[in-house]
């Protein structure tokens, strides 16, 4: 493997419907007859609706149009932000860049929200679909609890969703956009996964890669704070972290817009207990127990 400085890839994919595929498969006398695949897919979503609530069409129907990666150091520093689309808009070479630049950086862990339900086999699928090998990421010789992509091998994969849920025990409700509002970051702003598709029909490639970046950002601040959580770091750490990220955000925010939209929203978190600088944040448990009983003394 080689030596890489990153350890951690937050990653979040953005796709579109594969119209013909889902008339061929799911209406296929109506197809024959004459339905088109825009048509096909509009029928299907309004199925959804009626049964579900909800018109997303599962990822196996689904092309992955936009995929953009934060690459996080060892101790969870952002070092870059990165857009597959920025290199081209073709699917084949979307997925072939993802999973070889795993690879190149010698297999970090993959960082989602959701990601097992979704990214994860989306951009497995993917691979099948375009003749990808990734031998790497299923290694079939290897024993299951080992292999990367073993339910619980958290080296290989972190879901978020998954420590929120303890690995679908509970369910969360709400979603990376609540766990993102928890701690004062935007969450969704004015674009959700079900206008995608539309989106792409019409060419706003730059608008999708823009929300996913936001996503991005949003799941590696959900990710800071789940390391506090199993004490990776303590609390005053990640806000050190957070202020540093906030810092390169402003600074590509002078060429990049997805910046600027993030900033406007941006919310900072205060600590219930102690509202004054990082520097004065807690470092253990005992510690701030300790500050909040000197606090309450007459």
């Amino acid at each position: 493997m080689p030596v890489s400085p990153i350890r951690y890839l937050v990653f979040d994919v953005e796709s579109f419907t594969d119209a013909p595929l889902a008339a061929q498969v799911r209406y296929p006398e109506e197809t024959r007859n004459g339905q088109t695949p825009d048509e096909a897919v509009k029928k299907w979503k309004e199925q959804l609706i009626a049964d579900t609530g909800k018109d997303f069409i599962p990822y196996s129907f689904q092309i992955p149009t936009c995929v953009v990666l934060a690459k996080i150091s060892e101790n969870f520093e952002l070092l870059d932000i990165a857009a597959m689309s920025e290199v081209s808009l073709r699917p084949p070479e979307i997925v072939e860049r993802f999973w070889r630049g795993w690879e190149r950086y010698g297999r970090p862990t993959f960082v989602t929200f959701n990601g097992r339900s979704f990214d994860i086999p989306l951009m497995e699928l993917a691979a099948f679909r375009y003749g990808i090998p990734i031998p790497g990421w299923f290694s079939p010789l290897a024993r299951n609890y080992d292999q990367p992509r073993s339910r619980f091998n958290q080296s290989a994969h972190i879901d978020l969703q998954d420590i929120f849920t303890n690995f679908g025990t509970t369910r969360f409700s709400g979603g990376l956009n609540l766990a993102a509002n928890l701690i004062g970051k935007p969450g969704k702003m004015n674009v959700q996964g079900n206008m995608i598709d539309e989106m792409h029909s019409a060419g706003k490639f730059q608008e999708i890669e823009d929300y996913c970046r936001c996503d991005v950002l949003d799941t590696y601040f959900v990710f800071l704070r789940t390391r506090v959580l199993l004490g990776y770091l303590s609390l005053a750490e990640e806000q050190k972290l957070v202020e540093k990220t906030k810092k390169w955000i402003e600074e590509k925010a002078e060429t990049n817009f997805s910046c600027q939209l993030y900033l406007q929203k941006w919310g900072n978190w205060e600590n219930p207990w102690i509202r004054h600088s990082p520097e004065n944040v807690p470092t253990s448990l005992s510690q701030e127990t300790s500050q909040r009983s000197e606090s309450s003394m007459p």
